[in-house]
């Protein structure tokens, strides 16, 4: 790959944790049961082992998960393939989230416990709200969470899909306990750019709060693989059905993607990353899932090259022009 240079960490908002410009989403590796049966096959765990020491090995060293991504599957899965490679706690960093719905700030309490059961002695070192639908009030939540730290149960606060006046609220009720809000992780790509618009990634740099991209790819649009009818209609009916409204008005920016992406000898889905991690400084990070090994090693590369100033600003122009 051309124009290779060292992959620079990033502290996480106000925290001193360092991590990569790209993380790894392991969502799938939830798959193959309950509601995620229909959305992600199972993987073996041998396979989840792989997946993680190609991440590993391509310089990732932060992994995302959930209480709602099979209820530990996912974090237990992560775990076994961490330990499975010897992986010390002091060189990974954990993010999980506590899902709020039909729960009140008490629960977060009640259930921590399980997700450090289920991470079986690796460290959270970021626990987030999941969604901002809880039953108790945003300062509630943040009191909660701020308890946890204090008890040494968790490092660092964050937030995911919050909007910017419950990410105001929430990083306000932190900096009462002495505490920063770390991240907001919300959805953001070259195809779903409404957190430029809304306030909300205005909200965070004034704040110092890190954006975590989640959904960079666009469900893996922007990898171009699915304007192929064949690759389409191989896609799970949950993930076709997503993709298939986007197929007429994306070809343009794929075009792009793939002409810029020769330049580098990348793929296009590196470039789509690299632009996510790269234009906007480094407020933004990226957390790409990966179900199969050359998905981790792709998205590992694709922090190995930096686009120019004039070709982030194509990008960011095409997209624009197919909001």
């Amino acid at each position: 790959m051309n124009n290779e240079y060292a992959i620079q960490k990033r502290r996480l908002g106000k925290t001193e944790i360092e991590i990569t410009p790209i993380g790894l989403g392991v969502m799938q590796f939830a798959g193959g049961k309950g509601m995620f049966k229909m959305m992600f096959p199972d993987i073996p765990q041998e396979q989840k082992n792989l997946i993680i020491k190609t991440a590993l090995d391509g310089g990732i060293n932060w992994f995302d998960t959930a209480e709602l991504y099979g209820r530990g599957r996912s974090e237990r899965s992560l775990v076994e393939a961490l330990k499975s490679l010897e992986v010390p706690d002091s060189e990974v960093i954990i993010g999980t989230k506590w899902f709020p719905m039909l729960r009140t700030a008490r629960s977060i309490g009640q259930t921590i416990d399980k997700r450090l059961f289920y991470l079986d002695g690796y460290t959270i070192d970021l626990h987030m709200v999941h969604q901002p639908m809880g039953l108790s009030s945003r300062e509630n939540e943040m009191d909660a969470m701020a308890d946890l730290v204090d008890a040494g149960k968790i490092r660092f606060v964050g937030v995911s899909n919050f909007g910017p006046e419950s990410m105001r609220r929430s990083h306000a009720a932190l900096e009462k306990r002495g505490l920063p809000l770390a991240v907001n992780q919300v959805e953001y790509s070259l195809l779903r750019r409404n957190i430029e618009t809304n306030g909300l990634l205005d909200t965070a740099r004034e704040l110092g709060v890190t954006i975590v991209a989640w959904g960079p790819l666009a469900s893996g649009i922007l990898s171009g693989k699915f304007h192929d009818p064949e690759v389409l209609a191989q896609a799970p009916t949950f993930r076709r059905r997503r993709l298939e409204p986007l197929l007429n008005r994306t070809p343009p920016l794929i075009s792009i993607l793939q002409e810029i992406a020769e330049k580098y000898q990348a793929t296009a889905a590196q470039v789509a990353l690299n632009w996510l991690i790269h234009f906007h400084g480094e407020s933004v990070v990226a957390i790409p899932g990966a179900s199969k090994v050359h998905q981790a090693q792709e998205a590992a590369a694709a922090m190995q090259f930096k686009l120019s100033s004039d070709e982030m600003e194509r990008l960011d122009q095409v997209s624009r022009e197919i909001q």
